[in-house]
């Protein structure tokens, strides 16, 4: 069995609209790739009864829980504070950080004051181990099964790339796609729901597309997209194989691999 994961997205900007979310796909696509399917994903917003009770519920069910958004200095970044109430532990000073974090303020150009909102930064649920990255010197953590990161994606992406050699891996996950002009979901639902039931195991999903300038006579580009994926790359590609065929059979002309965006 491979670990599984939870993302918590955390954050009343993503909930408004004002903030559109760019990490699920990086998380999802490089987890997958290190044999721990995503399984769930939640938005939440900067309440500390929703932060705590979330966290409680999805680090019982989970082998990983990922969050993002929350860790800065101002007085909505309140992640950190509720993960220590969610194990129940002080939320105190990370001396280590704090002087990682003094001491990169003190040799800028001109000298950042380490202030009291900075410190928040510093300040981590007892027993937590950093997350160290070369983007900040402000750090991520990682409290049991739950990973704390950063929102901005590319400080996030830098936290786990940190993170990523510390985790339990499991078999990665592979897919194959292939892609028709001219067919769409209601031509195949039948066929594709056969091939489901051969492989129970797989992830086999449709997915509608259109294409401005391409296209066969009578479709200006309208298609879909069949993806196969599972940890059995054997299965994978006997699937695909059969979906390929389903797809002659019907007389299209199926394209290997996803469609040009």
């Amino acid at each position: 069995m491979n670990p599984t994961a939870c993302l918590l997205i955390i954050g009343n900007e993503v909930l408004s609209g004002r903030t559109r979310d760019a990490n699920l796909q990086f998380l999802a696509t490089r987890l997958g790739e290190m044999g721990i399917p995503l399984r769930e994903v939640r938005v939440i917003p900067d309440v500390t009864e929703t932060i705590v009770d979330t966290v409680n519920e999805v680090r019982a069910k989970y082998d990983h829980v990922f969050t993002t958004g929350g860790i800065g200095p101002t007085h909505d970044d309140i992640t950190s504070e509720c993960v220590a109430l969610a194990f129940g532990v002080p939320w105190t000073v990370h001396e280590e950080s704090r002087a990682k974090m003094a001491a990169d303020y003190a040799r800028r150009d001109p000298p950042v004051e380490m202030n009291a909102a900075r410190l928040r930064m510093a300040t981590l649920p007892l027993g937590a181990v950093p997350i160290v990255c070369p983007m900040t010197s402000a750090p991520g953590f990682s409290m049991g099964n739950v990973h704390v990161m950063a929102g901005v994606p590319r400080i996030m992406q830098a936290m786990f790339d940190a993170l990523a050699p510390s985790l339990t891996r499991g078999v990665p996950v592979v897919s194959r796609a292939v892609h028709a002009i001219g067919v769409f979901e209601g031509n195949i639902a039948e066929g594709l729901e056969a091939v489901q039931k051969r492989y129970p195991d797989l992830d086999i999903g449709s997915y509608p597309f259109y294409r401005q300038n391409t296209g066969a006579a009578g479709f200006p580009g309208g298609g879909v997209s069949l993806v196969s994926k599972g940890v059995s790359l054997t299965d994978v590609e006997a699937a695909t194989a059969e979906i390929t065929a389903m797809l002659v059979a019907m007389g299209a002309s199926p394209i290997q691999g996803e469609p040009p965006v």
